[in-house]
């Protein structure tokens, strides 16, 4: 049963909220670019209700970095999706709408140019940046 089905808060890891911003339809493996695409449809669509996650969550288990339930970069991770939370004045457990999240995040990192001080040294940061000028 897909998360999306439940009653319950959609879990999300708060780093997440900026992968989704600047998600052009590209990814790590084709598993993974269409799992991303269905989960942003369904959150732009439905406006569920989410909670921050600590770990994984309905766009994880087709990353390619996911070994066993397990994030190979886990560090980093965490360190971005920290740093989101702090930025939103959020909390790891907090529950709201996708639709309120997603303000947040464009205008706490994006819209105030905060991007390289969450994920500077991601893989992914130069198309980010470059999109958010």
């Amino acid at each position: 049963m897909s998360a999306f089905n439940s009653s319950a808060p959609i879990k999300i890891r708060p780093h997440h909220g900026l992968c989704i911003a600047f998600f052009e339809g590209k990814g790590y493996s084709d598993d993974f670019t269409a799992n991303m695409s269905s989960v942003i449809r369904r959150l732009e669509s439905l406006d569920p209700v989410i909670s921050f996650a600590e770990g994984e969550d309905v766009i994880c288990g087709s990353c390619p970095h996911n070994k066993g339930h397990i994030c190979e970069t886990a560090e980093k991770v965490k360190r971005y999706d920290n740093k989101v939370l702090e930025l939103c004045s959020l909390n790891y457990g907090d529950i709201l709408k996708w639709s309120d999240f997603s303000y947040a995040v464009k205008e706490n990192i994006i819209g105030c140019g905060k991007l390289s001080a969450v994920c500077g040294d991601c893989e992914r940061y130069s198309a980010s940046a470059a999109a958010e000028k």
